[in-house]
């Protein structure tokens, strides 16, 4: 499997796991935590939504942060999750 299948979700151990936290609200957007087991470990993801122009739209973002265990892992893409949103705010869906 190549690379950035295993990155995007392509199976195998880098596969996504099923939400296991609660999405919350920010300013505005949703911030659902999406964990992502790679090995032992578990890898930093998410995804952020946010309705626009009647359209619900999605950003997901990945990080090479890597966590014992999948609540770690889910705690810190809220704050991961927050920063995004903080730095680029609707920017983020332009196109």
């Amino acid at each position: 499997m190549g690379f950035f299948s295993k990155l995007f979700g392509g199976g195998g151990d880098g596969e996504s796991a099923a939400p296991s936290a609660e999405a919350i609200e920010y300013k505005g957007f949703e911030i659902q935590p999406a964990a992502r087991r790679q090995g032992g470990q578990w890898l930093t993801a998410g995804v952020i939504r946010k309705e626009v122009d009647g359209e619900m739209r999605e950003h997901s973002f990945l990080r090479a942060d890597t966590h014992a265990s999948q609540k770690d892992a889910d705690d810190f893409a809220l704050v991961k999750g927050r920063q995004i949103i903080d730095e680029q705010g609707d920017r983020l869906f332009k196109t």
